[in-house]
């Protein structure tokens, strides 16, 4: 996916996101795929990919997956049904609600190790608005797609927050000989 996806494919699943959701309120099931539905070869590569639902400016619901483990179109579906019905922060989704709410979806390059010497290096090397983060301390693990530098543009708070997610103290991450940094990179586009 290095070279991201075209409009087309975008645009495909985006709607597939969306078929996904309608045909689970309308039936109770998983939308099934043929290989014919996929416009192309690239889509059925393995890829990772997180789905976001928002209801006006508000977070309604997102769930993804850090790691290409399946087809992309695959774990589109299966991530807009999470995201949908199974993001425990939220009440499942219902018909109303499906009307109005708008999906984004954000396709994963692989995470890559991001070892810091200290604070200050992470702080230097890390780039706002185009590297996403996992954070990664014993169980405890959490993750900012490069979108959440739109809410928290500032790298402190960044963090601090990503550690909150964690269920870590807040400045946990400038302890860098103890938390592991996984840094990735995203393709996103909304409907």
């Amino acid at each position: 996916m290095s070279d991201g996806l075209n409009q087309n494919e975008k645009k495909f699943l985006l709607e597939l996101a969306r078929r996904t959701l309608e045909h689970y309120l309308r039936t109770g099931t998983r939308l099934e795929l043929k290989p014919g539905d996929v416009p192309s070869k690239r889509l059925t590569e393995d890829g990772a990919c997180f789905v976001t639902l928002h209801m006006g400016e508000q977070l309604r619901g997102c769930i993804g997956s850090l790691e290409a483990i399946q087809p992309l179109v695959f774990d589109v579906v299966e991530n807009a049904l999470r995201a949908a019905f199974g993001d425990p922060r939220f009440y499942p989704l219902t018909p109303e609600e499906f009307k109005q709410v708008r999906i984004s979806i954000s396709v994963l390059t692989r995470p890559e190790q991001f070892p810091a010497k200290d604070a200050e290096d992470l702080l230097n090397r890390l780039v706002v608005g185009k590297h996403g983060l996992i954070i990664k301390k014993g169980v405890a693990r959490a993750t900012f797609l490069p979108v959440v530098w739109e809410l928290l543009p500032q790298k402190e708070v960044f963090l601090c927050q990503l550690c909150m997610k964690a269920g870590l103290e807040a400045d946990e991450w400038k302890k860098t000989d103890c938390i592991e940094f996984f840094i990735y990179e995203a393709d996103e586009f909304s409907e």
